[in-house]
Order: C-alpha cells, then sequence, then structure tokens
C-alpha cells in the first residue's frame, strides 16, 4: 500500500517553468509535531526513532483528518 504524503507542501514553480515540489505535507505536518514532541520533558529523547515515529504518527492523523 502507498503511503499517502498530502502532496507537495509548498509547490512553486522555478525561473524556467519547472516544477518543484520540495517536501510533502507529510513530512511538514511530522517536522510540527516533532517539535512540539520535542518540548515535553517527560520523553527519553535518547531513543530518537521513538521520536520521528511518533511525529509520522500525529501527521499520518493530521493527513487523514484533512482528507474527512
Amino acid at each position: 500500500m502507498k503511503q499517502d504524503t498530502g502532496g507537495p507542501a509548498f509547490p512553486a514553480t522555478n525561473h524556467h517553468g519547472h516544477k518543484l515540489e520540495g517536501m510533502t505535507m507529510r513530512d511538514y505536518f511530522a517536522a510540527k509535531a516533532m517539535q512540539t514532541l520535542l518540548l515535553d520533558d517527560s520523553y527519553d529523547f535518547s531513543d530518537r526513532n521513538l521520536i520521528a515515529q511518533k511525529a509520522y504518527a500525529f501527521a499520518d492523523a493530521m493527513l487523514e483528518a484533512r482528507g474527512k
């Protein structure tokens, strides 16, 4: 099953008319979620994979809610 990325977060066109997609909405949402997760002193920041997984879990939930 293909992961829903939400499409490009900041699509643009360069001066040559080429489309630039940049990061996906999923990556953008995950980055925003991770910023908030890192503010929580109760997390063990040594497990970076866990923080990343939680951030993407929030991003996936945001994409799902956005599609409804």
